[in-house]
């Protein structure tokens, strides 16, 4: 059992050692990683309490107040009633009151305010969407850079071979009398030069793996090894379906919803309202002494004074609005123009490629027959490095145009979502 455990482990280490880090994944990371994430859980909860309390207006609403006054005349009686002592009002005045009042109906300002809440909110996260989705595409960056950088370090590693190979070769044409001491110090200053070239490319991927990192979260060794993405599937019609036209939708919204707002601004609101007080005086105003007292009934209230404003409201409204869809027609614009231009590289990218697998195979032929005159000691040394390391650049050119096509594609896919 031990034996089988400790194999399975062996297994799961091995697994985790080759397993490779795919772009999926990456972006996955990053979205759960990045600091704006946050920003979700603060919109919602935000509108939960700006819906609650907006729900609180319906509530009964009681108010508190009092207020002690001197007036410098009173109410008196002009002339005197027998058997009653009345001197007038005091002209101290002394009133505390508690009054509570019920909602009946305040023309739909409550319910546009929770309506108002729900679009500001849905723009929120719209807009978090947007810079959401701007991620993916420094994350794409990132991690492209690096499968270039592998490629090259592939094709460096394999020019460092064939050098080694050369080197194996030219010495033993030294000792048959083919080559000399030069061309040996030749081969390796070209070893020595795709050496520097590896330190140099290995410091450049282990920075984009930093970087990588940053954006993810986790932890990359200087061994992560990336998995080349499948060519994307092709967007049928080219629908562009970004987070920004859901942007603009939402805040068409918003002004639908402002423009309701505009007609709750002008209709009646009613309550019913009890208000308790006590004060000298009550409501008896013939007696000047502290007395207890309450009032209950109805009460309408109507506001025409945003009907002054009414139209340039509406206007501002409509301004906006007319903003939003030329912001909407630039965004499309631009995208469309973008969409162009990428696809014009793509199809560039593409007959280079075409070209480079040829290129490559008459490079590989021309290489094979120079080592084949060093040999036979019709060609120097020099002369076949030259073509060996012409050999090598045409490789790596063709390495990294497949890279370069594979990103313009997903650059492609980003445009359109």
């Amino acid at each position: 059992m031990k034996r089988f455990l400790t194999l399975l482990f062996c297994l799961q280490g091995l697994t985790h050692a080759f397993a490779q880090l795919t772009l999926e994944q990456c972006r996955q990371d990053a979205q759960a990683n990045y600091p704006l994430v946050r920003q979700y859980r603060l919109i919602e909860m935000s509108e939960e309490y700006s819906l609650s309390n907006a729900a609180k207006g319906n509530l009964p609403q009681i108010s508190l107040g009092g207020k002690a006054t001197y007036q410098s005349d009173a109410t008196t009686l002009p002339f005197e009633v027998p058997d009653i002592d009345f001197h007038g009002v005091s002209k101290d005045q002394y009133q505390v009151t508690v009054e509570i009042s019920q909602n009946i109906w305040d023309g739909g300002e409550i319910k546009n305010r929770k309506k108002q809440t729900e679009a500001a909110t849905d723009e929120a996260l719209k807009q978090t969407d947007v810079s959401m989705y701007a991620l993916n595409e420094r994350v794409n960056q990132v991690f492209f850079g690096i499968l270039l950088i592998d490629e090259q370090l592939k094709q460096n590693r394999l020019l460092s071979d064939d050098l080694e190979r050369n080197l194996r070769n030219v010495t033993a044409y030294r000792d048959n009398g083919i080559a000399n001491d030069a061309d040996i110090d030749a081969v390796k200053v070209e070893i020595l030069q795709t050496d520097q070239q590896r330190i140099k490319l290995n410091n450049s991927r282990k920075a984009y793996l930093q970087m990588l990192a940053m954006l993810t979260g986790k932890e990359l060794g200087n061994d992560t090894q990336l998995a080349v993405p499948e060519t994307p599937e092709p967007n049928a019609g080219e629908l562009i379906n970004r987070p920004e036209l859901a942007l603009y939708a939402a805040q068409g919204h918003t002004i639908d919803v402002e423009r309701q707002r505009l007609r709750t601004g002008f209709m009646p609101k009613f309550s019913l309202f009890a208000q308790g007080g006590y004060g000298n005086p009550g409501l008896n105003m013939l007696e000047d002494k502290f007395s207890p007292y309450y009032i209950v009934g109805a009460r309408m209230n109507w506001n025409f004074g945003s009907l002054y404003t009414l139209k340039d409201d509406k206007r501002k409204l409509e301004t906006r609005r007319k903003q939003i869809a030329n912001d909407r027609e630039l965004f499309l614009f631009n995208t469309r123009l973008k969409l162009t231009e990428e696809k014009g590289n793509i199809a560039t990218l593409q007959r280079q490629m075409e070209s480079d697998e040829e290129i490559v195979k008459l490079r590989t032929n021309i290489r094979k027959a120079s080592e084949a005159k060093v040999a036979n000691g019709t060609m120097s040394v020099t002369d076949m490095l030259r073509e060996l390391t012409r050999e090598s650049l045409a490789k790596q050119d063709l390495a990294v145009r497949k890279i370069e096509l594979l990103k313009a594609q997903y650059e492609l896919k980003h445009l359109t979502n």
